[in-house]
C-alpha cells in the first residue's frame, strides 16, 4: 500500500488522505497560479485606473457675417449722431476709430453679402446713409487666429478696448455721443474683431467659458457684483498684469483699473473667455 501523507504547515505527514504524488501535483499547480498573479502585479505596479479627463464645454460666439460701412467722419459728435439714428431704427450700430484718426460707423450682420447690399441701399434710398461698404467676414481680426494663433486675436482686442480710453459712461449707451455701458463697450470691441458677443453682462456671463482667476489672458471678460445682491451687473476686459478697461460709471470715463483693487477685488465674481 502507498504511503499517504498529511500536510501541516507546507510539510507533508504521514497521516495526509492524499499520495505524495498528488501532493506534489498540487503544489506545484498551486506555485505557478501564484507566480502568474506575481508577475501580472508587478506588470500593472504604478498604475493607477483613470477616469477620462473632463474637457469643459466651449461655446464658441459665432462670428459676424457681413456688415455695413459708413461715415468717414473727422468729428466723433457726426458719427455718434448717425448711430443713434440707425439705432432708432432698430440697428445695432456701432462706430469705431479708424487707423486715420478718422470715426467709421459699421451696423447689421447679415450672412450674405447681397442681403448686406441690399439693406444698404434701401437706407440710402431713404437718406439715412450715404456712400457704404461691404465689409466682408474675413476682413476681421479673428479670421487670421488660425495663421497667427489666439495670442494675434487677444492682442487685437485688448488695442481696440484702448481705442476707446476716455469715452464717457452712461447706463444703456453704446456710442461716443452718449457714451459707453460696461457691456455695450465689451460687446463693441468684440463685435469689431469679428465675434458676436451678446449686448448685456448676465448673457455674456453665461456665454463665456469659466477661468480662474490666476489663469486669466489679456482679452478675457471679467465680471462683478457691484451693487450688493451678488448678481452680475459689471463687466471689463482684462489686459493683463492685473488691469482692466472698463466703463467704470456715470459721469466718469472708459479707462483702466486694477483687478486687486480693493474696491473690484471684493466685488469680483468670476473670469470668462471666449476663444
Amino acid at each position: 500500500m502507498p504511503a499517504v501523507w498529511y500536510l501541516t504547515a507546507g510539510i507533508p505527514s504521514e497521516r495526509s488522505m492524499i499520495s505524495y504524488p498528488t501532493y506534489r501535483k498540487i503544489l506545484l499547480q498551486g506555485t505557478t497560479l501564484l507566480l502568474i498573479l506575481i508577475l501580472l502585479a508587478c506588470a500593472g505596479k504604478g498604475t493607477v485606473p483613470t477616469s477620462p479627463p473632463v474637457v469643459k464645454a466651449h461655446r464658441e460666439l459665432p462670428r459676424m457675417g457681413y456688415t455695413i460701412q459708413v461715415g468717414a467722419f473727422a468729428k466723433v459728435e457726426n458719427a455718434a449722431r448717425l448711430a443713434d439714428g440707425l439705432r432708432r431704427r432698430g440697428l445695432n450700430a456701432i462706430y469705431y476709430v479708424s487707423h486715420r484718426d478718422l470715426y467709421k460707423v459699421r451696423f447689421g450682420n447679415y450672412p450674405t453679402r447681397e442681403a448686406a447690399r441690399q439693406k444698404a441701399e434701401r437706407l440710402q434710398a431713404t437718406g439715412m446713409i450715404d456712400e457704404f461698404y461691404i465689409i466682408s467676414p474675413d476682413a476681421y481680426a479673428v479670421v487670421n487666429q488660425d495663421k497667427y494663433g489666439t495670442s494675434f486675436l487677444r492682442d487685437e482686442l485688448v488695442k481696440t478696448a484702448e481705442t476707446f480710453i476716455g469715452v464717457p459712461y452712461l447706463w444703456g449707451g453704446n456710442s461716443v455721443d452718449t457714451g459707453f455701458d460696461c457691456s455695450g463697450l465689451t460687446m463693441t470691441v468684440y463685435q469689431l474683431n469679428g465675434l458676436d458677443l451678446p449686448r448685456h453682462s448676465g448673457d455674456q456671463f453665461e456665454t463665456g467659458m469659466p477661468v480662474e482667476r490666476e489663469e486669466l489672458q489679456p482679452g478675457d471678460l471679467i465680471f462683478f457684483h457691484t451693487r450688493g445682491n451678488g448678481k452680475i451687473s459689471h463687466v471689463g476686459i482684462f489686459v493683463g498684469e492685473d488691469q482692466f478697461i472698463h466703463a467704470p460709471g456715470t459721469g466718469k470715463t472708459i479707462r483702466r483699473d486694477f483687478l486687486s483693487s480693493a474696491y473690484y477685488r471684493t466685488r469680483y465674481v468670476g473670469g470668462r473667455s471666449y476663444l
